[in-house]
């Protein structure tokens, strides 16, 4: 039998309903109808979590449960609790896990949903003793981490959290600057998953117009609309039995927020055009170069969507906090550079090396990597295998542009749109990829830089992730 669960309701139906569904799944089970009842049990028995209800009597204001939740943490607080609540009393909900509640499911609840949290807690809660995070060694025997590059403390620890995570389904939210690698730690997520052979869909939701927002994530049935001429699959049936990858969460204007909650809290949606409730098998990993929790004391994100993608949170370090890592990243770049155009091997020479750790990064890792990339294709040296500090400096500011301010092209040569996207290019290029940056200097929101991406067939996320 698996860890015992104490469940508590003051409706026998409802802790006999829960009851069965749990030793259905392999685990010993505990009721309580009452706070105190639930206290005495804890005080008697050893359990591995509480799933508790937040009203004890004929009052709905749930001040029942989250005294009782006050309470079980006093007690014992380490022990995570899983609160069940109405729809309608989601605040209340989330005033629980401000409390310290491992999550909240909400009456009627789903069981595949209900089940998945349970276990998802459970597995978070037993590996929190772990000992100290491994070497870059042991951690690749365990998990796959292609891609990320490093052996710096800092990463190995989110690297840690992110294998052990895998397993699960708990919702992740990767933050950390733009170009510091979200995007492949969220397809690490999804390769050491037991959802790997699923898709992984990835959303840019930035670049998502509030008037797409519900045909894009949730598809539209044929004359939902005038330019509905067929039916359309959106991005969320797409990733049923896999994982959707929710990247520039934070661009997500309140009004989708809305429809964005629904299916995050009980994974179902209804297809813009049709009224029928479809449910999707779907775990969530989000990212975000913002911070969701200024933004939710500002009012511009919604607390409860904040509780909903952030279960657990992976915060990636700036490429300046790991200088260490500089050397490693830059020769993994040249190598794979070299490779991809079938030029002979390049070494960088000690100097450049040096030269490479003092740099700030704005641009983090993306910046590096079109550093050496622009260096093995056309530096001089490349072609004899060699990549030295005065070529990366001469490359540099080549790149930048600084040297005088360009004149606008003769009248007749270009045209607007081409103008247009020559300076979306151009300012992208400058930011070293960094959107935010870039919609500054043309003066644009992050919404409409995309819009413009977009229109002129411009990949931000060549140089965003």
């Amino acid at each position: 039998m698996k860890v015992p669960i104490l469940i508590v309701d003051d409706d026998p139906s409802v802790t006999a309903a829960l009851a069965v569904l749990l030793q259905a799944r392999g685990f010993a089970t505990l009721e309580a109808e009452s706070p105190r009842e639930a206290l005495e049990s804890l005080e008697r028995r050893s359990v591995g979590l509480v799933l508790q209800d937040m009203n004890f009597s004929s009052a709905s204001s749930g001040e029942e449960g989250l005294e009782l939740l006050r309470s079980i943490r006093t007690l014992q607080p380490a022990l995570p609790v899983i609160l069940m609540t109405a729809w309608g009393s989601i605040q209340l909900a989330v005033e629980g896990m401000k409390a310290g509640a491992a999550d909240f499911i909400t009456k009627p609840w789903s069981n595949e949903r209900l089940l998945a949290s349970l276990e998802t807690t459970l597995a978070l809660a037993t590996g929190s003793s772990e000992p100290p995070v491994p070497g870059r060694e042991e951690l690749d025997e365990r998990w796959d981490f292609a891609g990320l590059v490093g052996r710096h403390p800092r990463l190995l620890k989110v690297l840690e959290m992110a294998g052990r995570v895998a397993a699960t389904d708990a919702s992740v939210l990767v933050t950390g600057e733009s170009g510091t690698g979200k995007e492949l730690l969220a397809e690490a997520i999804h390769r050491n998953s037991r959802r790997r052979e699923g898709p992984f869909v990835k959303v840019n939701l930035g670049g998502i117009s509030s008037t797409l927002f519900e045909s894009e994530m949730f598809g539209h049935v044929r004359g939902a609309f005038t330019d509905a001429r067929r039916d359309r699959e959106g991005r969320f049936a797409r990733a049923d039995g896999g994982t959707i990858f929710l990247d520039e969460i934070g661009e997500v204007d309140p009004a989708s927020q809305v429809k964005l909650l629904r299916v995050l809290q009980d994974r179902t949606y209804e297809v813009l055009g049709s009224s029928v409730t479809r449910r999707v098998d779907v775990r969530v990993v989000s990212a975000t170069n913002r911070d969701l929790g200024r933004m939710t004391a500002a009012g511009g994100f919604r607390e409860d969507l904040l509780y909903r993608v952030n279960l657990i949170t992976l915060e990636l370090p700036p490429l300046r906090d790991r200088p260490s890592d500089i050397p490693l990243l830059a020769r993994h770049f040249a190598a794979r550079v070299a490779e991809a155009y079938g030029r002979e091997p390049v070494t960088l020479s000690e100097a450049a090396l040096a030269w490479l750790r003092e740099r700030h990064w704005p641009g983090n890792v993306r910046q590096l990597r079109q550093g050496i990339e622009r260096a093995v294709l056309v530096g001089r040296d490349a072609e004899a295998g060699r990549i030295g500090r005065d070529e990366l400096i001469e490359l540099e500011e080549l790149s930048s542009g600084v040297s005088e301010r360009p004149s606008l092209p003769p009248a007749g040569t270009m045209t607007l749109e081409e103008m247009e996207r020559a300076m979306v290019v151009r300012a992208l290029a400058a930011a070293a990829g960094n959107v935010a940056g870039a919609a500054r200097a043309l003066g644009l929101s992050r919404a409409a830089l995309y819009r413009r991406c977009e229109k002129y067939g411009v990949d931000p996320r060549a140089s965003d992730s």
